[in-house]
């Protein structure tokens, strides 16, 4: 399920209708804002939220900006942007450590918010970072929240101090201030203190928090919350800032909403910053969260920031360079396809990363079909070949192909289209190593592709070309039909000659293919 699928597919519609106009008026605009106020009380977003929210847009999409705008649809596009970003905190803020280690790091909020998995996640993402983290198990009264923070810790590779048993026995004020000393001793440079909840919000829930927080002196006060709760998010969090007073916010099970509410209800009623989001159930499910990307994916602008990011922390740069050299050198094999597919799994999931991609929103069927299994069907075929095999295709004669399909499980076909797409892939791999010109199935060459100032010799004689008739009108008839032909086929691969430049659905079906059987 989409992150703020139902909002995005909304918002997009809306603006869809609006680019069919080349100037707004005030009835346009009018219709626009009630669109926007539906969609985000339809997304759960509080009402003083979307009432302040639509007012802004409305007064700046009758101002001077858009009248004079080139394109005024856009520029209200720009305007919904600018404002989402705001309502979502404006700038990043990232967690503030202390001069003074350690720091410590309160987490507060009601039972099953998920505030233990995210004492997990943060300690994996500071271990990382170079720090030392040390989780404290300070929520002693809910059954076997110990035992998991234990587990959850084990996972993540950080220490844990947990002198009680928990399950209603132990004083949680004590273990905080106590493990507080024990880091310090230790020394451990972040301390992460997770705290009890409660089913609802009560005054002994607030009691402990604040006991808590004056025993510990926390450097930050993580308010976590479940995204998926809808309007009572407000509620919930004006509660814990009257009580506890927290200094962040984090998303907890954004990947589970569709309407994605409380992310843009929480931040502006309380004041308080988003500092992070999880979107998984795995320790690498957790994102810092950035206000101007969150809008971008709001609104199917994508998020390629992101995007690049994950492949900066999955891909090593000097195994970049070594493929590189193999491509310009034409010894790229199947070893290194191998090689390269276990690096993209390090990235996450392939939809996940495909709907970081601008425009993808309108594709949401083709991705929820696209099979990310047959990357592990790819892999088992190249792992059933002999090292000979993988280097040089060219072995795989008839026997050699019925063995490797028997030791994958697979068919013989699977395992000449595999090879195939391989062949394919590494020829236009390569063509584009040397400076030359890819032809992308169902496109042809890529215009403007290879090396700067170099002219195509086709070009100029499809240039000169023209008809050689004797007679005058059928000459004037072929020409005029050769000037009316497309220069290059209008298929799209890949996004690369699409006119949106957005992937399309024959685009995932070719991507689907070079990843496993079609």
């Amino acid at each position: 399920m989409a992150t703020f699928g139902t909002l995005s597919d909304r918002l997009t519609e809306t603006f869809r209708n609006l680019r069919t106009k080349g100037k707004l008026t005030p009835a346009d605009v009018d219709g626009t804002v009630r669109e926007i106020r539906r969609a985000l009380l339809d997304a759960d977003v509080a009402l003083p939220v979307v009432k302040d929210f639509t007012a802004k847009v409305r007064e700046r999409a009758l101002g001077d900006e858009v009248n004079r705008a080139l394109n005024p649809a856009q520029q209200v596009v720009q305007i919904v942007n600018e404002e989402l970003v705001a309502i979502l905190g404006g700038q990043q803020r990232r967690l503030q450590f202390a001069k003074n280690p350690p720091t410590v790091i309160m987490l507060a909020g009601l039972q099953g918010s998920g505030k233990t998995t995210f004492a997990g996640k943060l300690a994996h993402q500071l271990e990382k970072d170079g720090h030392t983290p040390l989780l404290i198990a300070a929520d002693l009264q809910r059954p076997n929240a110990v035992n998991q923070l234990q587990v959850v810790a084990e996972r993540a590779g950080a220490a844990i101090y947990a002198p009680e048993p928990g399950n209603g026995v132990g004083d949680p004020v004590r273990v905080a201030r106590d493990g507080v000393e024990v880091a310090r001793r230790q020394q451990h440079d972040v301390v992460i203190i997770d705290t009890a909840g409660r089913l609802g919000v009560d005054a002994e829930l607030m009691k402990q928090a604040a006991d808590i927080r004056t025993a510990t002196d926390p450097d930050e006060v993580l308010f976590v919350i479940d995204a998926m709760i809808g309007q009572d998010a407000v509620n919930t969090a004006k509660a814990f800032q009257d009580g506890v007073d927290f200094t962040g916010v984090v998303l907890s099970k954004l990947d589970g909403d569709a309407r994605g509410g409380a992310a843009l209800s929480v931040a502006s009623v309380t004041g308080r910053p988003i500092i992070y989001a999880s979107t998984g159930e795995g320790l690498d499910d957790l994102e810092a969260f950035h206000p101007d990307r969150m809008a971008s994916r709001i609104l199917d602008l994508g998020d390629i920031l992101t995007l690049i990011e994950q492949a900066q922390q999955a891909f090593d740069e000097e195994e970049a360079m070594k493929m590189a050299e193999k491509l310009a050198t034409e010894q790229f094999t199947l070893e290194d396809f191998l090689e390269q597919m276990q690096q993209m799994r390090k990235m996450g999931s392939m939809k996940k990363m495909l709907g970081m991609l601008p425009g993808m929103g309108s594709m949401k069927d083709q991705l929820e079909n696209f099979d990310e299994r047959e990357i592990d069907r790819t892999e088992a075929i190249i792992r059933s070949m002999t090292p000979a095999e993988r280097r040089n295709t060219k072995l795989l004669n008839g026997s050699r192909r019925l063995r490797i399909a028997r030791g994958s499980g697979m068919t013989v076909t699977d395992v000449n289209q595999l090879v195939q797409r391989f062949e394919q892939a590494a020829k236009m791999m390569k063509t584009v190593a040397r400076g030359g010109v890819p032809n992308i199935p169902g496109m042809g060459p890529v215009p403007g592709a290879g090396r700067p100032g170099a002219s195509s010799k086709r070009g100029k004689q499809q240039k000169a070309k023209g008809s050689r008739s004797g007679n005058p009108a059928k000459r004037a008839a072929e020409n005029a039909g050769l000037a009316a032909a497309p220069a290059t086929p209008t298929g799209s691969g890949f996004g690369l000659g699409g006119a949106k430049g957005t992937p399309s659905e024959a685009d995932l079906a070719e991507l689907q293919k070079l990843l496993g059987k079609g």
